[in-house]
């Protein structure tokens, strides 16, 4: 975050943002936009508006990370009411199927939850945002039209069941971008074959970003005020934490700004010296160097490369081409 002008403040990373219940991630983003002051802002991912929790909301430069975080891993806890299902899966909607009365034991749901555990083909819920002939589902299910969504492969990498009060059951869960956990819900009702829907969902984390970095809108705006927002912007150097670094100079750094494509160095290769974690800072004759790959013997090159310049400021994202040829993905300056 650099100050750019009498006033104005250059704000370029993302705020983990606690979404209350009740707002769209649209009207958080446009909140948060208007307490910023600044246009270019968007969000890593969308939470229905019953939902609350964590919300990466990008702003500046980092919105244009968006495309490395929407299939990102996700955790949440929530509750499954069983008895009847809901036109929409969750607690906004319509009962769907008579109410049954429901006594829940532990052993059975456990065992249900494991089988839907690993990988599985998850159907959509009707009123979600996929699009059925180019119109979002949820406007033909509001218009009471039949809406049939393909089911799609997701990964439920943990389940597990945190506690039952009455007809209720509590659940942690994570699990692949791209799940629905209401659709979750849905199916474990169909299992015992009573209906279910989820009655409460707030998720816990998506990617490295986690309620322990969450503020509210009204936090983040006494923090703009108190000139203190920083204090709850994640960098873009901070983003993608898993992605090796290459630190590099004078014309490497010139080429790179301009969207050259490179190869790495011999020495900094897979399989060159066994180096786990290493920085090449390539010099103008670029006989010295650096580098952070996280490189070992026999693995593989890594996908994305984070480079940063000679100030250590995040400069690009290279994508691996093939070899050690790299291309500047996504160039920020």
């Amino acid at each position: 975050m650099a100050q750019v002008a009498a006033g104005k403040v250059d704000v370029s990373g993302v705020l983990v943002m606690d979404k209350p219940a009740g707002l769209t991630s649209h009207d958080v983003v446009a909140r948060v936009r208007k307490i910023l002051g600044v246009r270019q802002v968007g969000h890593f991912g969308t939470l229905d508006p019953f939902a609350t929790g964590v919300l990466p909301v990008s702003a500046g430069k980092a919105t244009r990370f968006a495309q490395f975080y929407l299939k990102s891993r996700k955790a949440y806890e929530g509750a499954v009411r069983f008895g009847f299902s809901t036109d929409t899966y969750d607690a906004t909607g319509n009962p769907a199927s008579d109410a049954l009365p429901v006594t829940l034991e532990a052993s059975c749901l456990e065992k249900h939850f494991h089988a839907l555990t690993g990988r599985l083909l998850q159907a959509p819920p009707p009123y979600s945002a996929k699009r059925v002939a180019g119109v979002r589902a949820y406007k033909l299910a509001r218009q009471h039209k039949p809406v049939k969504l393909e089911p799609v492969e997701v990964e439920i990498y943990a389940l597990e069941l945190l506690g039952i009060e009455g007809s209720e059951a509590r659940f942690a869960v994570e699990c692949s971008g791209g799940t629905y956990v209401r659709s979750l819900a849905h199916d474990l009702g169909q299992r015992l074959g009573c209906g279910a829907h989820l009655a409460r969902l707030r998720r816990t984390a998506v990617a490295e970003f986690t309620l322990a970095q969450a503020v509210t809108l009204e936090e983040l705006a006494g923090a703009r005020q108190e000139g203190k927002l920083k204090e709850h912007l994640t960098p873009l150097e901070a983003l993608l934490p898993d992605c090796p670094e290459l630190l590099v100079r004078g014309r490497e750094e010139t080429s790179i700004r301009h969207g050259r494509t490179f190869e790495l160095p011999q020495a900094l290769r897979p399989g060159r010296g066994g180096l786990r974690r290493a920085r090449f800072a390539a010099s103008e004759t670029s006989a010295r160097a650096a580098l952070d790959a996280g490189l070992e013997d026999h693995a593989p090159p890594a996908t994305l490369l984070k480079i940063l310049g000679a100030d250590r400021r995040l400069i690009a994202v290279a994508r691996h081409v093939s070899g050690a040829v790299y291309h500047p993905y996504l160039v920020l300056a």
